[in-house]
């Protein structure tokens, strides 16, 4: 009888030995294969506006003159914290003369040409100067007085986030 009792005693060891590897094999398994489902959210900030003002002590590259066309510089202003693509600017208003003698929008012939298409890169939190060649135009049949006269020329400019 001893002989059965070993024989069941190994039996029943053996049957523990073989579920707890098949239980041990099991949470193995479970820890290697997880899946789930969820909803994530994001948001965007807003755009800060990027203006443009008038300059004073700057000199244009190419000078007005009758039958030419000049240089208009404009300075851009960009509070954002990432650059932005100066990407238009384009006439806002009646061009305004100051300076000269007896010099008129009207008798000076001078027009401002919209300036699409650009990519100017203004750096963040910078203000720039942007030079825009060949965006006025004086007609050859300006006066003499509009000779050293300031045009001022109102714009509004359009950026992007490059």
């Amino acid at each position: 009888m001893k002989h059965r009792r070993i024989t069941r005693r190994s039996l029943v060891v053996s049957a523990i030995a073989v579920f707890a590897v098949g239980v041990s094999g099991g949470v193995a398994y479970g820890s290697f294969t997880s899946t789930g489902s969820g909803t994530g959210t994001g948001s965007t900030g807003s755009m800060a506006t990027v203006t443009v003002a008038a300059i004073s002590g700057e000199t244009p590259a190419t000078a007005l003159q009758p039958g030419s066309t000049g240089e208009v510089i404009v300075k851009v202003d960009n509070p954002n914290s990432y650059s932005v693509h100066l990407v238009s600017a384009v006439a806002a208003g009646a061009i305004s003369v100051s300076g000269g003698s007896g010099c008129t929008l009207a008798n000076s012939g001078v027009t401002f040409t919209d300036q699409t298409g650009l990519s100017v890169a203004i750096p963040a939190t910078t203000t720039q100067l942007v030079r825009l060649p060949g965006a006025v135009a004086m007609s050859t049949a300006s006066v003499s007085g509009c000779q050293g006269a300031t045009f001022n020329i109102p714009v509004t400019i359009t950026a992007h986030t490059p």
